[in-house]
């Protein structure tokens, strides 16, 4: 079916949302109803059908479940539409955003979003193949960018999250402990960006000593220092119009981070032995291996800074946490290692296949990746044995879980049930007393599945 002949049901709270989505789509389908109340979505799909709904996933309605964009698509399925419905959401809603396609969303757009990637969204939901764009379908991406892999429902839902969040310009956080491949899914989120053909520079801020860090990021005049010899550009300046990658920023020092927050904030740096500001216009993405319990700690990471780079947040699974994926990336790498060392493509033995599922690799990928060079190297044989997978000795076995009930995951869940419970539903009662926005509660209500 052809946009052109489509009918579109707008629902959002938001008048502004309502009318830009009206004027857009005004000369691009048949027609447009648009409608502020959700629950009056019964009375009208009584009088009309639709091709395409457009449901946004926060109301201030009677409805407090704390994901009332659920609530409505299952509502749209009760009443017997069989439109495509395309979920409205924040950034900070996109966890959600990606459950509701599990239970019939076609697909979902954040806002504020590029009118043609809408237009895109509304043109694919009509198409007869929408379902293979949701993840967990048969048709299963694999692969984003060059070593990024995944068959496993969790991988799939961070390629899904890539290409939701690509084409915008919102800054990204990835979590996650050291060899899960943060720095992939960096590049991967670059290279579907419209920055895609602009610079990308990367910087283990980390790693930079205290003499080194304002000078490699924001650049010096020569004479700055003793050894400023000449003008030098700062990443800042050679990433702009690009994306700079921030990697292991959970690492720098409280003032270092006062210092990034003011770049970050007037989107200008000065050079160091200069006075003279100059513009910059950069994607942000950062990563660490720090967990988002310690960052939350203003004694070791300030909280505005927080805000300010974590728009979007991806968290990277340990490969112990996705093992259905371990012997298709045992056998990529051991295809890339054959080829580099002109060897014969490796097989495995079945024990081998064994020892290798049976291992918690706390080294992640980066471990597995070592293990596989090593084993196309020193085998005797092209279908790899036990003895040649050889797992690295500088690695340490993850520390076992603390029981749930110790755990602060549990805490944390146990206390946000009790507030909404003693609000009746309330979500914003509840939010309030809990001293976080409505967002970060649905955020939380999302992650514990609640």
């Amino acid at each position: 079916m052809n946009l052109k002949h489509a009918s579109v049901l707008v629902i959002d709270d938001d008048t502004d949302v309502l009318t830009a989505v009206r004027l857009l789509l005004k000369t691009q389908v048949k027609e447009v109803v648009t409608e502020k109340n959700p629950e009056n979505l019964r009375a009208i799909l009584s009088r009309q059908n639709f091709d395409l709904i457009m449901l946004d996933m926060n109301f201030n309605s009677s409805i407090n479940t704390g994901n009332e964009g659920l609530y409505w698509l299952g509502k749209i399925r009760e009443f017997k539409s069989d439109a495509a419905v395309i979920m409205i959401t924040a950034y900070g809603d996109i966890d959600l955003a990606v459950r509701s396609l599990k239970i019939g969303a076609a697909d979902f757009v954040v806002k504020p979003w590029h009118n043609e990637v809408l237009i895109n969204v509304l043109t694919e939901a009509l198409g007869k193949n929408v379902k293979s764009k949701s993840a967990g379908t048969d048709n299963k991406n694999l692969v984003i960018g060059n070593e990024l892999i995944g068959e496993s429902a969790i991988m799939q839902e961070i390629f899904y999250k890539i290409e939701k969040i690509a084409p915008t310009d919102a800054n990204i956080l990835i979590l996650g402990e050291n060899g899960t491949g943060k720095d992939l899914i960096a590049k991967a989120i670059h290279q579907q960006s419209l920055r895609a053909a602009k610079p990308y520079v990367k910087v283990d801020v980390g790693a930079l000593s205290e003499n080194l860090f304002e000078s490699e990021l924001f650049g010096h005049k020569k004479g700055a220092f003793t050894d400023a010899r000449e003008d030098r550009a700062g990443r800042f300046e050679a990433a702009n119009t690009g994306t700079l990658f921030l990697d292991e920023i959970g690492n720098i020092a409280l003032h270092q981070q006062a210092k990034l927050l003011s770049v970050l904030q007037n989107r200008q740096v000065t050079r160091l032995g200069s006075n003279q500001p100059v513009a910059v216009d950069i994607r942000l993405i950062c990563a660490t291996n720090v967990p988002l319990a310690e960052l939350a700690n203003e004694n070791r990471f300030r909280r505005d800074l927080m805000y300010r780079i974590n728009t979007v947040e991806i968290t990277v699974p340990p490969l112990r946490k996705r093992s259905s994926d371990i012997l298709l990336l045992a056998k990529h790498f051991g295809k890339v290692y054959s080829k580099k060392y002109m060897k014969a493509e490796p097989e495995f033995d079945a024990r081998a296949t064994e020892k290798l599922l049976n291992y918690p690799f706390p080294g992640n990928v980066r471990e597995l990746q070592y293990t596989m060079e090593r084993a196309v190297i020193m085998a005797d044989d092209s279908v790899l044995q036990p003895k040649d997978l050889i797992f690295s000795p500088i690695e340490q076995a993850p520390e076992m879980s603390a029981p749930d009930e110790l755990r602060l995951s549990s805490i944390e869940k146990n206390t946000i049930l009790h507030v909404i419970e003693k609000n009746s539903g309330n979500i914003t009662k509840a939010a309030k007393e809990l001293g976080i926005t409505r967002t970060a509660l649905y955020r939380r209500l999302s992650k514990y599945d609640i």
